[in-house]
Order: C-alpha cells, then structure tokens, then sequence
C-alpha cells in the first residue's frame, strides 16, 4: 500500500481521524455519535458535510466534494470510505459486496457457538425498525460470520465478519441470537452506565477504483470494549 502521513490533528475534521487519502478515495475512523450523511434535523455534524469542507480547504467556492460510497450507524465507530470523484465511488460501490469488512463487537451474554454464520432475510417496518423474516419475497438475505475472541460472565468479544452488507444487519443477528450488542436501545435493552454502542468497523480491504491495488485498512478496537469484558 501506498505510503501515507497523517496530517495533524488540528488539520483533520473534528469526529474523524484521515487513516488514508490520495486523489481518488479517503478513508476515515468515525467516532461514534457522528451521523455518515445528513438528516432532517442534522446537515453539518455529519462525516461527508465535514469531509467535503475539508477538501475544499476552507474554498466555499471550491467544487471538490466527497462522495458517499456506504455508510455506519450513527452510533458505530471505525472506518468509513469516500470517493473524491463519480467514476471512484461507481467503481467501489459496484464491487464493494466483494470486499472484506470486519467488525468487533461486545455483546450481551455467552454465546454456545465459538464461531458460526448467522443468516435470514430482513425487512423494515414503517417504524424504521429491521427485523428478520420468514418471507424471502418480503426480506433481503443477509449473512454474518462471528468468532468469539474473549468472554466475561456478562459478555462476549467478537469479531464479525459483515458477508452481506443489509440495513443494522450485525444489529439484528445477534439479538436474533439471544446475545444484542451492548448499548444498543434498539434491538437490545437500555443498560444503566454503558457508554455506547459496542459496535465498531475493525477493518477493511478493497481494490483501489484506478490502481486496482489491493489495499486493507485498520482502526484500533476502542479501549473501552476491552474494559467492559475485564469489568464484566
């Protein structure tokens, strides 16, 4: 991969830490709480409203922008690609279901299986909500792969493989399985003192959209999952 130095903090968009760029794409390590793109209620605090700004090196004027490739939860962390042209972003997002994205989550309790692939097809409500579905007509399939890499009393480090890459997809399977992630209010139960959401984007591999380089990215496993299992 090609050489990359970091610019300095102060340089970089405040949620967002640049792990690579060059004239094509940007990688990121999104902090969690920060939203990809915009809402109704929420345009500026966003990775691609800050990311754009930053291209444009404070040139309001300037007509460089980002594109959206794909997207993290609100509350996940890790890492985050854009492209800096349409041709970029049509190539990533054309090949992105063959490209490998690893995730580290803590979820609630043990799970039986040390390893496994979880798979069903989900659908939304008009709540918003995913959920898994008998109905294949109804639901997109969707397949995770977990390994178990520590566990506590109360609970389990993972590493997932994302095989599918479906609407809070991890989200779903583990509550399917008994185990949410912990922090999530959504398909799990709100828990007095943590944090946050235990979800976070550990690695990825893609081919450059111009080189076709093999390239592999890694954001660091926040500290605060590790505490959790030695408290728990």
């Amino acid at each position: 991969m090609k050489k990359f130095k970091q610019p300095p903090k102060k340089f970089q968009p405040r949620g967002l830490s640049i792990v690579y760029e060059d004239h094509d794409i940007i990688v990121v390590d999104k902090v969690a709480g920060l939203l990809t793109v915009s809402t109704d209620r929420t345009r500026e605090q966003t990775a691609y409203y800050l990311l754009t700004d930053y291209v444009r090196k404070g040139n309001s004027k300037s007509r460089n922008r980002v594109h959206i490739v794909h997207r993290l939860d609100r509350e996940t962390s890790g890492l985050l690609v854009f492209a800096k042209s349409a041709e970029a972003k049509e190539f990533l997002q054309t090949e992105w279901s063959g490209f490998s994205k690893k995730y580290v989550a803590v979820v609630c309790g043990i799970l039986p299986e040390k390893e496994g692939i979880i798979t069903s097809h989900l659908t939304e409500n008009r709540a918003h909500k995913v959920y898994s579905t008998s109905d294949t007509k109804l639901g997109k399939y969707a397949k995770t792969a977990f390994r178990v890499l520590k566990e506590s009393e109360a609970y389990s480090l993972l590493e997932i493989d994302l095989l599918t890459g479906r609407k809070n997809q991890i989200r779903v399977h583990m509550a399917d399985r008994g185990c949410p992630v912990v922090g999530d209010k959504k398909y799990g139960e709100k828990q007095p003192g943590i944090k946050r959401l235990c979800l976070h984007s550990a690695s990825l591999s893609l081919l450059h959209p111009f080189s076709k380089e093999s390239m592999t990215f890694e954001a660091k496993t926040p500290t605060y999952f590790a505490s959790l299992i030695q408290k728990g």
